[in-house]
């Protein structure tokens, strides 16, 4: 071998071993893109998984996409990958499934094809006793199977997923509480109920989204609210639910509902520094509306001695809602941002069934 082309592996636009040709011309077989004598459209264009086969796939489905040692796989196509050990730990090759492990996965696929889609490279097969179905993560929606993203990671064909133990069906007219729209007449793959109160009808795709954006701690039912059954259940279906915080309490979203007042709101403010200044106390210390906490007056804006601890806005004492001792009204814990973090199970708990080992203060954050 040439001394440029030393150290190279095959191209994955070409099957081991063989210069398959590719849309821009035949593939010279080298697996570093960066190094390889293909044509620029081949080097340029995104990586396709190597277990999957796709360049674009859901990432709620498939997760993430990891690129390592000249390899390209979604999170879960490893995770779900029946026959793929997970020999290291997480920071040995790919979330700790070894390189050598993933080729020699790639190489025994290629003679299973996919129920679904009938393509070769299927790696994943229902976990039903005698039953040969294989099918790509991608596939498996369109399919209906199903797999649960908790450990051991179990997957199933569409004739032996599990099914939702209810007798009852959606009246005529049902929409979904989500997004409004009609669910079908009977429950299905694309359609579920809430196991909890049995009246909350929706979307496969609908609760798919919910949970995703709720996180476990906050994932519920939209209808009844119920958080235990409801998650179980929806965990069993198939449903990914990420252990972490709702997106909406992102990048601090709601750190200004901390914010305390702090500007005079008196029709003539009397303080030399101006509205946006205070004292510790004194005749020019802020007190915030008893009700409201949204308006404040310095104590000689509005002739309060320094006897008088608390003071309404006038729109609040034009309303009737009586005066208030505390001048200050705090976000207590539980209703402030950041509530979800209460939803934490003690250990023993449901939490603690579906994942024994999980380090409960910490875990997913």
């Amino acid at each position: 071998m040439a001394p440029a082309l030393q150290g190279l592996q095959p191209c994955p636009s070409g099957r081991q071993g063989q210069g398959q040709s590719s849309p821009w011309g035949r593939c010279c077989r080298l697996r570093a893109l960066q190094r390889c004598s293909c044509p620029v459209p081949l080097a340029l264009s995104p990586a396709a998984c190597v277990l999957c086969h796709r360049t674009e796939a859901d990432p709620d489905i498939c997760g993430d996409k990891l690129e390592k040692f000249g390899l390209c796989a979604h999170v879960f196509c490893l995770y779900f990958a029946t026959l793929l050990p997970q020999r290291g730990s997480e920071r040995a090759g790919l979330m700790g499934f070894l390189p050598r492990d993933i080729l020699f996965e790639v190489r025994r696929a290629a003679e299973q094809h996919c129920c679904v889609c009938g393509q070769s490279g299927a790696t994943i097969l229902c976990c039903e006793e005698n039953c040969g179905k294989w099918f790509h993560l991608p596939c498996a929606k369109e399919g209906g199977c199903v797999n649960h993203y908790i450990t051991p990671y179990r997957s199933f064909c569409s004739e032996h997923r599990p099914h939702q133990d209810v007798q009852v069906t959606p009246a005529p007219g049902t929409e979904c509480p989500i997004c409004m729209e009609p669910v079908e007449d009977r429950m299905s793959y694309r359609t579920m109920v809430c196991p909890a109160c049995q009246r909350a009808w929706f979307h496969r795709d609908c609760i798919q989204g919910q949970a995703m954006r709720a996180g476990l701690l906050c994932f519920q039912c939209p209808l009844c609210r119920d958080s235990e059954e409801f998650v179980v259940q929806m965990i069993i279906m198939g449903i990914p639910v990420p252990f972490r915080l709702p997106t909406w309490e992102d990048n601090d979203a709601f750190a200004d509902l901390g914010e305390r007042h702090s500007q005079c709101n008196a029709r003539e403010c009397l303080y030399p520094g101006g509205r946006e200044e205070a004292e510790e106390e004194g005749p020019w210390e802020l007190l915030l509306c008893s009700s409201c906490a949204a308006e404040g007056t310095h104590r000689r804006c509005s002739g309060l001695g320094n006897h008088i601890d608390s003071w309404e806005c006038d729109s609040c004492a034009g309303l009737g809602t009586g005066m208030r001792q505390s001048t200050w009204v705090s976000l207590v814990w539980g209703q402030c941002p950041g509530w979800a973090w209460q939803r934490l199970s003690a250990p023993g708990g449901m939490w603690a069934q579906l994942w024994p080992g999980l380090p409960w203060a910490l875990r997913g954050f």
